[in-house]
């Protein structure tokens, strides 16, 4: 005979910091927290749900798929925010004109990206500009995980 667990006093395990010890990181998760508190929109919540995240599930973007979102319809003229490492992409011949904020950019994105005449701002200059998300493409990329 198996031995019946009750379950009723469990409690629900979730992240309230991030774990890194980067002190940049904890400033945005401790701006974002306050955001999410003060203005009660969903989108401060999410990004400060994301930056909690471990490395794991903040997989890098290329900007071949960020290009690939802006082509939709309405999205041409949204500031495009991600909790990830934006990466440059070879394959991707003409980087269109957008604003992006990202926690990290590699060298060559930022490079095409400015040379395209776009802007790349900071999480802290994106609280300033759209403290509540207004016009706003958040993105993430979908990742698989394997328990092998």
């Amino acid at each position: 005979m198996g031995i019946d667990i009750n379950h009723k006093h469990d409690r629900k395990v979730r992240r309230t910091a991030p774990k890194s010890e980067d002190p940049y990181l904890r400033i945005l998760a401790k701006l974002y927290t306050f955001l999410a508190r003060r203005t009660g929109e969903k989108f401060n919540h999410i990004i400060m749900k994301r930056l909690f995240m471990s490395r794991r599930f903040r997989a890098p973007l290329s900007i071949a798929r960020i290009s690939r979102m802006l082509k939709k319809k309405g999205n041409a003229d949204k500031i495009v925010v991600t909790c990830a490492t934006v990466t440059d992409d070879a394959r991707l011949y003409e980087v269109p004109k957008f604003t992006l904020a990202a926690l990290k950019v590699t060298e060559s994105a930022r490079a095409r990206i400015l040379k395209a005449g776009g802007e790349v701002i900071t999480f802290d200059q994106l609280a300033l500009r759209a403290p509540k998300g207004e016009n706003t493409l958040l993105i993430q990329v979908s990742f698989a995980i394997s328990f092998s």
